[in-house]
C-alpha cells in the first residue's frame, strides 16, 4: 500500500507558517494550533463556529468554576451574547452571585494564590485562588440581592430563568445609575432575553438569601420542575423548528448534565421520539476514568440518548483550562463568524412550552408501553 492509498494518512500535512507576532488569536488557533490539546480546542473551534452557529443552530451554554470572578462574563460571555452566539444558559449560582458584584460597582482584585489566608482572614479579604475581595462585597451583595429578592413581583413560584430575567434588570438599573454597562451577564442577558437557569439553586449565596427571606415570610420560592420542562422545551423547539441543538459545556458539574438531561427527559421520561444533541463541545480538564459526569465523555453520553450517535463524529473534548480556552474560542467565533439575530428565547418560553406538552401528550400512551416491554424497540436499540 502507497503512502496516498493508507486512509491514515489522509489527513492536512502538518506544515505551520513561522509565527511572527503579528497573527490574530484566530490566525494562530488556525496555523499552530495543530496537535494534542491544541488540535482539539482548533476542531471546537471550528465545530461552534462552522457548524453549532449555523443560521438554525440553538446554543445552551454551561457555566462551572469560578469564571465571572475572573473576568470572564465580561471579556467572554457578554460579547457572545451580544453576537447572538448563546441562546440560553445554565450556570452555577455562585457565577452568578459574582457577576452581580461587577454591576453593583464592586471591585475584584488580582491576587496571588499563595497567601496566607489566616492573615487574608484578619484582613478581611475573601480568595478565590489568585482573586482578592472584600469581605465587605459579600455582605453589600447579599443585601441588594435580599432588598431586590423582598419586592412584590418575586413573591411566589418562580422559574430560576424568571428569577434571574428581573434580578438581570434590577442590576440593569443599577449599572445606568453608577454610570457603568457591560458590566454583568445577567444584565446583558435581561436585555437580550436569554433565559439563565440554574440546576442547584440552593447552592450559591443567592440561593442562601433566598431562603432567608423566607424564614422571614416571603413567599418567593423556586420552581426546580418548570427549570426542567422549561429547558427542555427549547431544545425540542430547536429540534422540531427545522434547526440543531447544540451545546458548549464549560467545565463541567451539576450545569453539564442539566443542560445535557434535556434530551433523556424527552425521550425516556416525556416519551416523545427524538434522537439527541446535534452538537457537543467541551472545554474541560476534568477526566472521564474516575466516573464523575463532569469527565464524562460524548460517547458516553450517546447511551443516555443525550447525544444523537449519528452526530458524534462531530463532537469534541478538548482538555484545556478553561480560563484558557474559553477565551479562545470565543475570540476565534468573534473575528470569523458574523453576529446572528438573538433569538430571544425567554420571551417565547411560554410558546415553546406548549409545544412540549402537546408533543407530550401525543406520546405518553406509547411510553408507558415501552416501559413493560421485554426489549427496547427496534429504533431505541444502540442509543
Amino acid at each position: 500500500m502507497t503512502e496516498s492509498e493508507n486512509p491514515f494518512l489522509r489527513g492536512p500535512r502538518i506544515d505551520p507558517r513561522a509565527l511572527t507576532g503579528r497573527e490574530s488569536v484566530a490566525d494562530l488557533i488556525e496555523n499552530a494550533f495543530l496537535a494534542y490539546n491544541a488540535g482539539r480546542l482548533r476542531e471546537a473551534c471550528r465545530l461552534f463556529g462552522e457548524k453549532m452557529l449555523a443560521d438554525r443552530g440553538t446554543v445552551g451554554l454551561s457555566l462551572t468554576g469560578a469564571l465571572t470572578p475572573a473576568g470572564l462574563g465580561m471579556s467572554t460571555v457578554i460579547p457572545l451574547i451580544e453576537a447572538g452566539f448563546v441562546d440560553w444558559i445554565v450556570s452555577t449560582g455562585a457565577n452568578l452571585y459574582h457577576d452581580a458584584h461587577f454591576a453593583l460597582g464592586f471591585a475584584m482584585h488580582r491576587g496571588r494564590p499563595n497567601a496566607d489566608d489566616v492573615v487574608l482572614r484578619n484582613e478581611g479579604v475573601v480568595r478565590i485562588y489568585d482573586v482578592f475581595f472584600d469581605y465587605r462585597v459579600l455582605l453589600r451583595t447579599d443585601a441588594f440581592i435580599r432588598q431586590v429578592s423582598a419586592r412584590p413581583e418575586f413573591q411566589r413560584m418562580l422559574s430560576t430563568a424568571e428569577y434571574h430575567h428581573l434580578l438581570g434588570g434590577y442590576l440593569r438599573e443599577r449599572e445606568r445609575v453608577l454610570g457603568l454597562s457591560r458590566r454583568s451577564l445577567l444584565s446583558v442577558a435581561h436585555e437580550y432575553e436569554v433565559p439563565i437557569y440554574t440546576s442547584s439553586p440552593g447552592d450559591s449565596s443567592i440561593g442562601m438569601n433566598v431562603a432567608e427571606l423566607a424564614l422571614a415570610g416571603y413567599q418567593l420560592r423556586y420552581d426546580v420542575s418548570a427549570d426542567v420542562n422549561e429547558t427542555t422545551s427549547i431544545v425540542l423547539d430547536a429540534k422540531r423548528g427545522g434547526g440543531t441543538s447544540g451545546v458548549l459545556i464549560i467545565g463541567g458539574g451539576s450545569p453539564k448534565n442539566f443542560v445535557l438531561q434535556t434530551e433523556p427527559q424527552i425521550q425516556e421520561v416525556l416519551g416523545i421520539d427524538e434522537r439527541g444533541h446535534d452538537f457537543y463541545l467541551q472545554i474541560t480538564d476534568a477526566r472521564p476514568d474516575t466516573g464523575g459526569l463532569s469527565g464524562a465523555t460524548p460517547a458516553e453520553a450517546v447511551s443516555w440518548g443525550k447525544v444523537d450517535p449519528e452526530r458524534l463524529p462531530d463532537a469534541v473534548v478538548a482538555y484545556v483550562d478553561s480560563t484558557i480556552g474559553f477565551p479562545l474560542l470565543a475570540a476565534h467565533a468573534l473575528a470569523r463568524v458574523p453576529p446572528r439575530p438573538p433569538k430571544r428565547l425567554y420571551a417565547r418560553r411560554g410558546e415553546m412550552m406548549d409545544r412540549l406538552r402537546a408533543a407530550y401528550r401525543e406520546a405518553r400512551a406509547n411510553r408507558d408501553e415501552r416501559a413493560t416491554a421485554s426489549k427496547l424497540p427496534v429504533e431505541d436499540q444502540g442509543r
